[in-house]
């Protein structure tokens, strides 16, 4: 009996290019080639009551065999965050660095979109920070949102 691998493998690669915590709200197609703008919505787990919109290029098909690069997306994106309910902040990093809030792949391998929450104390402030992560040659492109808490009746349950 012959097995076909082809099926878990697609299986595999539904899997990998969905985003976790991501919501796609919007599709504006951009032209004829079949190239479209993706809007997804993102539900920060750790913070309720803040969603950020997340914009990134998606390539179609006949763009792809016109210009090679079958297997990969730019890297560009654009980030808008902003309070939709009540704040509950669960246990966050509070370090420079941040953590991850969502992934989406742009390429099989070497190159995707990230979004990472930073907390700046001294502002009262969370940053989100959308940036093209890539395994070489670094890239700039970036963009930023911010979520003020000052004056905002925020409940931290992470915090002891």
């Amino acid at each position: 009996m012959r097995r076909s691998f082809l099926p878990p493998a697609l299986m595999l690669a539904a899997v990998l290019a969905t985003p976790a915590f991501a919501e796609q709200v919007g599709e504006v197609g951009v032209d004829w080639l079949g190239n479209d703008i993706i809007v997804e919505a993102i539900h920060d787990p750790q913070v309720e009551g803040v969603t950020c919109h997340v914009t990134y290029f998606d390539r179609g098909v006949i763009d792809r065999l016109q210009k090679g690069n079958w297997f990969e997306d730019p890297s560009n994106s654009s980030i808008s965050c902003r309070q939709t309910g009540p704040i509950v902040i669960g246990d966050i990093e509070l370090g420079e660095d941040g953590e991850e809030v969502f992934k989406q792949r742009q390429s099989l391998i070497w190159k995707s979109v990230v979004v990472k929450r930073i907390y700046d104390e001294k502002n009262d402030t969370l940053i989100y920070l959308s940036h093209a992560r890539q395994v070489q040659d670094g890239s700039a492109k970036m963009a930023i949102s911010t979520v003020p808490l000052y004056g905002q009746d925020v409940n931290w349950t992470g915090r002891e």
